[in-house]
Formats: C-alpha cells, structure tokens, sequence
C-alpha cells in the first residue's frame, strides 16, 4: 500500500463502494477503480483506508481481482484465528 495521492489519470469509482469503521475509528472503504486508459480501461479493487483519530493520512492499494481474493483469503484465515483464541468479540 501506499500514501494516497492523484496519480494523474482519470479515476471514477462506482457506486458499489461499501465501509466499515474499524473500534480506532479509521473507516476502511472498499470500492472498484476504473482506470480510463486510450487503448482499454483497467479495472482494479480499491481499498481505502482513511485518517487515523489524530488526522495522520490514510494510506490505499489499488488491487487485481486475484490479489483482492488472496487478500481476502489472508483476513479470513486471520479472523478465524483470532476467534479460536478468544480475541474477537461475539
């Protein structure tokens, strides 16, 4: 991931974005990217997450289809984790 920033080209996110705000109160918003490029649009999974309680910038990553399912395999197996131990809420 790295620091938002305008990269320039022409981004248009649509409206299927959806969030939730983490108990630090960061909001982590998921949403597709469309990248419109001369020769064929590029579509990637943006994940969005913003400033911290204290105003520090958020940081993004603009992922493929395969990685947004590598990541999502990652928190899932981490999630689970953390519920045979005892540490997420019910």
């Amino acid at each position: 991931m790295r620091p938002m920033a305008d990269t320039g080209r022409d981004r248009s996110p649509t409206a299927d974005g959806a969030h939730l705000v983490t108990g630090c109160g960061r909001r982590i918003e998921v949403r597709r990217l469309r990248l419109a490029v001369a020769d064929r649009p590029i579509s990637r999974v943006a994940l969005d997450v913003g400033r911290d309680q204290s105003g520090e910038p958020g940081v993004w990553a603009a992922l493929t289809a395969d990685e947004a399912r590598g990541l999502a395999r990652l928190l899932l197996a981490q999630a689970a984790a953390a519920e045979r131990e005892g540490d997420a809420p019910r």
